[in-house]
Order: C-alpha cells, then structure tokens, then sequence
C-alpha cells in the first residue's frame, strides 16, 4: 500500500467499492456507500495484506485485488451489523 500515494488509494478504494457492490450477492447500499466503503476497505485490505504477510503481486492490479477484497469483506461485515 506504501507505494502509491494517498490520491491512487482513493481512487482504487473508489473502483474497488464500485466492484464490491457488484460481486456482493444482493448488491451494495447504493453507488455513494460503495465507493465510501470500498475506500475504507482499501485501507484496511492493504492493512491487513501487510499485517499478514499477503502479496498479491505489485502494481495496480495487485493493489486493485486487495481493495477488492477489503471492500468485500467491510461490506459482508457492515451486512451482519445491520442484520443484528
């Protein structure tokens, strides 16, 4: 995650939640929640890849993944919240 800056992780945590709103079976909360969880996502997906020891390879694909699935993962989590 430290090699991009603060900018391209707002844009790939902005796609990233896009996508995740997609691939979330029922859809997401709407294009603005997405892209709002799908930024907080990025910074806690490339968190925890570091955290873990996890390389998804370099670059923005790599980068793009690891959004993904932070995004995934923040909204299953906000889902289970909202469900309670």
């Amino acid at each position: 995650m430290a090699s991009h800056g603060l900018i391209a992780w707002l844009i790939i945590g902005a796609v990233a939640g896009w996508l995740a709103g997609i691939l979330v079976k029922g859809g997401g909360f709407g294009i603005f929640v997405d892209i709002v969880v799908g930024i907080v996502g990025a910074f806690i997906g490339g968190w925890l890849a570091g955290v873990l020891g996890i390389s998804l390879g370099g670059g923005w694909i790599g980068s793009i993944i690891t959004a993904v699935i932070g995004a995934v993962i923040l909204l299953f989590i906000i889902r289970l919240i909202k469900r309670a």
